[in-house]
């Protein structure tokens, strides 16, 4: 069964940094493009950035172009998003997705058909 969970979400203030992990368990992960999602209260869910299949290509939205980076290391079977210069409105609930055989991150923030979900971590930026 694919399953996928993160961790290293929490409280931090504005400018600080956290590094978020996807783990992935039942399935190998070198075989799928991954996404991370943010979704705040109120707000519709947010595509964050992807890394696709190899690791060769990453995309970014506009608002953490900069200041966030996804990576991932295959023989862990794990994605990260290290998050620098965090602000206030990054505030929300962080989730990674996998896509079998997704190398170009192609449409992610509204592709529909992920293979798996996690359930997400808590990010909160605030003084």
């Amino acid at each position: 069964q694919l399953q996928l969970v993160e961790s290293g979400g929490g409280l931090v203030q504005p400018g600080g940094s956290l590094r978020l992990s996807c783990a992935a368990s039942g399935f190998i992960l070198d075989y799928y493009g991954i996404v991370w999602f943010r979704q705040a209260p109120g707000k519709e869910r947010e595509g964050v950035s992807c890394i696709g299949r190899g690791g060769g290509r990453t995309i970014y939205a506009d608002s953490v172009k900069g200041r966030f980076t996804i990576s991932r290391d295959n023989a862990k079977n794990m994605v990260y998003l290290q998050m620098n210069s965090l602000k206030p409105e990054d505030t929300a609930i962080y989730y990674c997705a996998a896509a079998r055989d997704y190398y170009y991150c192609s449409g992610y923030a509204s592709k529909g058909n992920y293979d798996s979900w996690g359930q997400g971590t808590q990010v909160t930026v605030s003084s």
